[in-house]
């Protein structure tokens, strides 16, 4: 059973889910790939239970969070947690290229693309911070919910 709620940020409206457990499975923008966020008819409507996510949210973006203490299950292949894992040490305010994540992964370089991919499919926006990763020339690339939102957090972060 997936549970979601709904909450308003700087960066439109975001929607959370969870499974049965109350652990965070994803985080989504207002738009995700050009298509507007809206829930599966399957899904359970559980604000109480997804209150301390969307209180950690609220902090975050009143400045007053910089890392996030949830229980996290986002769905994927131990490729893709492994590279996510290294998403979570990066610090609140600082950037690092993709090649930079995959030393920090424990990857070979070849497998900057496919890190760059894994970090493309992050579920967790923003609790994941995926947004703090730039290209090679420090130049913002790819964000699922837009540049703009990157830049949006980017600069929240200063």
């Amino acid at each position: 059973m997936t549970r979601y709620t709904t909450m308003d940020s700087p960066l439109g409206l975001l929607q959370l889910t969870a499974d049965e457990e109350g652990r965070v499975t994803s985080l989504y923008g207002p738009v995700q790939k050009g298509a507007a966020v809206a829930p599966d008819p399957d899904w359970t409507p559980d604000p109480d239970g997804l209150a301390a996510a969307v209180a950690q949210l609220r902090e975050y973006f009143a400045g007053e969070r910089k890392e996030f203490d949830l229980a996290l299950a986002p769905p994927g292949s131990e490729f893709r947690q492994r590279v996510w894992r290294a998403l979570d040490d990066i610090p609140f305010g600082a950037t690092v290229t993709y090649k930079e994540l995959t030393q920090a992964a424990g990857l070979p370089p070849t497998s900057v693309r496919a890190v760059a991919g894994a970090v493309g499919a992050n579920p967790l926006l923003i609790i994941r911070p995926c947004h703090r990763v730039v290209g090679s020339n420090g130049s913002l690339t790819g964000f699922a919910a837009g540049l703009e939102a990157k830049q949006i957090l980017l600069d929240l972060e200063g």
